[in-house]
């Protein structure tokens, strides 16, 4: 007989295999990652059929298999409808999806980010259809706690450059901060600027430097073949400026690691898009990839809110 064993978890990709059959990618909460078949998931009369919908969780009763495990008995102990029932919340849904399938390990539990996943749906699921401009901001803050259980949170609360706490200046109405993804999150705009003048100023004196040693040195020749007459220069590099966020964007940034969502003015989509942008924009460039379902998002939010900035 073939070895069994039980599993939580909760489906999060499906692809059909042969006539009838599926193969689900299931997060569990004692095994990590898992793939197993789900035997005749496709017909009408299965009693597989609904339980291995996506984001489904059951208890599970899986067979191992040579190449692939065997989904024997799965009894459902929690589903998220409201998903289902709102583009914008599906949407959602994939997209962390998505984001916890690159995360998650096969083999070891891994039990916070199931239960960190299933918080997040259920915040979703539970979204009332008069307040759906909250998926956003629910989905910026799911990103955000899930980068934060990878250990690769963004830096949002001093600069990159000078380590020094950024608060926005409201005094100014045109105050930004800038982001960095490859120095890893925010940069004070105003020691951007003089970082950028003082390379701009080594550059040229480092290039008075130069011409003044070629002239110095009459013979190219004895220049190539004594390294003495070589001159290197080191320059501190230029952070890129990934995005540029105003203050109250930059206020909910700051706040996504709380667990209630913040009521800003600007609370609006528009803010919330463009920290959606920012982080999106973050993310992938620590998976490596791109995150699919982001362009739902961009589709159904843009097409029913205000306009991404």
């Amino acid at each position: 007989m073939s070895k069994t064993y039980k599993a939580t978890g909760i489906n999060l990709k499906a692809q059909a295999l042969g006539e009838s059959d599926k193969i689900v990618t299931i997060l569990t909460q004692e095994f990590g990652l898992i793939r197993a078949v789900a035997t005749g998931a496709r017909k009408q009369n299965s009693s597989l059929g609904g339980r291995m919908g996506m984001f489904v969780v059951n208890e599970l009763l899986i067979s191992q298999g040579r190449n692939l495990d065997r989904i024997t008995q799965a009894e459902t102990i929690k589903t998220y409808p409201g998903l289902s029932k709102d583009l914008g919340k599906l949407a959602a849904s994939q997209y962390l999806a998505e984001i916890v399938l690159c995360q998650a390990l096969s083999e070891l539990p891994q039990i916070e980010l199931y239960e960190l996943l299933n918080e997040q749906l259920q915040r979703l699921n539970d979204i009332p259809k008069t307040e759906i401009k909250c998926v956003v901001a629910n989905l910026v803050q799911g990103v955000f706690q899930l980068l934060t259980l990878a250990g690769i949170t963004p830096q949002v609360e001093s600069c990159c450059l000078t380590q020094r706490l950024l608060t926005p200046d409201w005094t100014n109405p045109h105050w930004q901060v800038g982001f960095s993804i490859p120095s890893g999150g925010i940069i004070c705009l105003d020691a951007w600027k003089s970082l950028r003048k003082e390379i701009e100023q080594e550059k040229r004196e480092n290039r008075e430097t130069e011409e003044t040693t070629k002239k110095s040195v009459p013979n190219p020749q004895t220049c190539a073949s004594n390294p003495s007459y070589e001159t290197v220069f080191h320059q501190q590099e230029l952070p890129i400026i990934s995005r540029r966020l105003n203050g109250k964007q930059l206020v909910m940034l700051q706040h996504l690691s709380e667990t209630e969502i913040i009521q800003i003015d600007a609370a609006s989509d528009s803010g919330w898009l463009a920290v959606e942008q920012v982080l999106r924009q973050y993310t992938q460039y620590h998976l490596g990839q791109p995150i699919r379902s982001a362009t739902l998002i961009d589709s159904y939010f843009a097409t029913n809110h205000d306009a991404i900035v």
